[in-house]
């Protein structure tokens, strides 16, 4: 059994998770007890504004059908066939009356065929003494609703117009005489079905139903029988009426939402039984007490649990990690279950195992990195390589090579932007590769006559590898610093090659190289100490074998061409070509 002062015990995690299980707990019982009265209100609350919200994107929707249809209902009145046959109908022979006819009641079927709400489309033709109907067809006029509906247009400037309780909209067209009656209305009457259909999706709850009430027009729809006796309730309410309202149906009370478009002249209304209001809360003191309860159960059976498989694997971690701290570093903890403590006691273990190493490493490891990262910042600008460039602008400028100039500078430019671009340890071989034929398209420039360059192009199977940066325009650097400019003429070779997962980067040169040099050269690149001064080359190599390995990095003979031959190694891990 453990055993630990009083003072570890108030600060242990054990108390602090059981105390803060229980202010978390604690309040939540609590609160319970208060929730019952302000849940109803607010349910009740929510459900009004959710019905309103409801309601206003079902008026929104209406108004744009609305909209939709009034704006058919005036294409049609303003239609120049239409107009011309109502003007010069008896000035037409048979076949442009029948013509005429046959086009208006196209444009009809047309018009009621774009909305469902539509039942059918008339046009009253008192000039042509017709009237034309998208499912009727051509028949006789009808002056009554001529003028039933002109008599409405002149004194009821209303959007809809009721008759035969259903619901209509209207315009007429005026022949420009005054006193005159219209040559011709249109009417298009409203599907009462279908707008009756509509309120369905307004219905969201149970036992709920809505109505259309358009005062105006003295018209009301509503989604279902029940509606009715809430109908007449609702109207001698009259002005009275606030959204939400309560109203007693045969000792059943509903909640009234109501939502009204002034566009429109309409309103909907939607009742709601107040059962299905308070039906999420009938049975929530009974749970708040279960609740309280099992709380307190929980809080003393989470607190056991916590102790037996929490606390004391976490006291006996902390013991072992106090005596790691105090330099004892032959110590083991030994846990038989396989579980999250078993995986920490066992890489526990395996870090005791493996500190000694780790420590010498990484040591030796950040002072290499320091060393590096110190010899690539000062690397970064060659000043010969740009005292060079800067001659060799001069140059171009004297003998006014304005095209050679642009294209100089963008390439300088170019170049000095990647090797000064930090945060990115590893770039895109097409990326390194394009910086290097950078390189050597400006050193091209100097010893255009002097010195050849065959630069291969990289494999497209290649471009996207992740390599370090700056690995392969140093060499290039290198072999025209202390090869190629000190010759009458050189010749540079870049070529790259990859077979499976291994990819080799090939830089000769044609200079003047001893076999002692040569040898100096592949001592210093492959010793482990630090005796000699970290040089690019060295620094490149310990690079690559940090990013890919042992069997990685810079390995130098002697080319064909007759000086260094560097080959760039990176053994990568097994299909990493295939999936870059």
């Amino acid at each position: 059994m453990f055993k630990f002062p009083t003072v570890y015990l108030r600060n242990s995690i054990l108390i602090r998770m059981i105390t803060t299980y229980l202010f978390v707990i604690i309040p939540i019982i609590v609160l319970s007890m208060y929730l019952y009265s302000w849940s109803y209100n607010n349910a009740s609350e929510e459900v009004s504004r959710a019905a309103e919200t409801h309601l206003r994107s079902y008026l929104e929707d209406m108004q744009r059908e609305v909209d939709w249809i009034e704006l058919q209902l005036f294409d049609i009145l303003e239609d120049s066939e239409v107009h011309r046959a109502a003007v010069t109908w008896a000035l037409m022979n048979d076949i442009e009356k029948k013509d005429g006819l046959n086009y208006i009641l196209h444009r009809l079927t047309s018009v009621k065929s774009s909305s469902i709400y539509i039942e059918d489309v008339y046009i009253h033709m008192r000039t042509v003494g017709k009237t034309v109907s998208a499912l009727s067809g051509i028949d006789r006029y009808n002056s009554q609703r001529f003028e039933y509906f002109n008599l409405r247009d002149q004194t009821d400037h209303d959007r809809f117009v009721m008759m035969d309780n259903t619901l209509h909209l209207v315009a007429a067209k005026h022949s420009g005489t005054k006193g005159e009656q219209p040559l011709y209305i249109v009417q298009i009457e409203l599907d009462r079905a279908a707008l009756r259909d509509s309120l369905k999706r307004v219905n969201v709850y149970e036992g709920s139903g809505s109505f259309l009430l358009w005062e105006s027009a003295g018209y009301a729809l509503t989604s279902g029988t029940e509606g009715e006796q809430i109908l007449r309730d609702y109207r001698l309410k009259g002005d009275t009426l606030t959204s939400p309202m309560l109203i007693d149906m045969n000792g059943r009370v509903f909640q009234l939402n109501q939502s009204y478009s002034t566009s429109l002249g309409v309103s909907i209304v939607t009742y709601i039984p107040e059962e299905e209001v308070k039906r999420p809360l009938n049975w929530f003191t009974r749970w708040a007490w279960i609740y309280a309860i099992v709380s307190l159960l929980a809080i003393i059976i989470y607190s056991y649990i916590s102790y037996m498989k929490i606390h004391r694997p976490l006291l006996l971690l902390v013991k072992s990690f106090r005596k790691m701290e105090g330099g004892v570093l032959d110590i083991r903890i030994d846990h038989n279950q396989r579980d999250e403590f078993g995986y920490l006691y066992d890489r526990f273990n395996h870090m005791i195992d493996r500190l000694q190493e780790l420590i010498e490493q990484d040591y030796k490891h950040r002072m290499m990195m320091q060393k590096a990262e110190l010899k690539q910042l000062q690397s970064q600008i060659n000043p010969h390589f740009l005292y060079n460039s800067f001659f060799i602008l001069h140059s171009m400028a004297k003998v006014g090579d304005l095209e050679r100039i642009e294209e100089f500078t963008l390439m300088i430019g170019e170049y000095f932007r990647f090797i000064t671009r930090n945060g990115e340890d590893f770039v895109q071989l097409k990326e390194e590769t394009k910086h290097s034929r950078m390189y050597t398209e400006i050193q091209k420039l100097r010893f255009s006559r002097r010195i050849k360059v065959q630069f291969d192009d990289l494999p497209m199977a290649l471009e996207k590898v992740k390599v370090p940066k700056l690995i392969i325009q140093p060499i290039i650097e290198n072999a025209y610093e202390h090869s190629l400019e000190r010759m009458d003429e050189g010749y540079l070779r870049v070529t790259f090659h990859h077979s499976g997962d291994h990819v080799r980067i090939v830089i000769e040169n044609s200079g003047h190289l001893t076999e002692a040099q040569l040898e100096e050269l592949k001592r210093r690149l492959n010793a482990n100490s630090d005796e000699y001064e970290m040089t690019g080359m060295i620094n490149i190599h310990r690079r690559l074998i940090l990013a890919y390995g042992i069997g990685s990095g810079l390995f130098l003979s002697r080319s064909e061409l007759g000086g260094l031959s560097v080959v760039i190694q990176i053994n990568l891990a097994e299909g990493e070509i295939g999936d870059v």
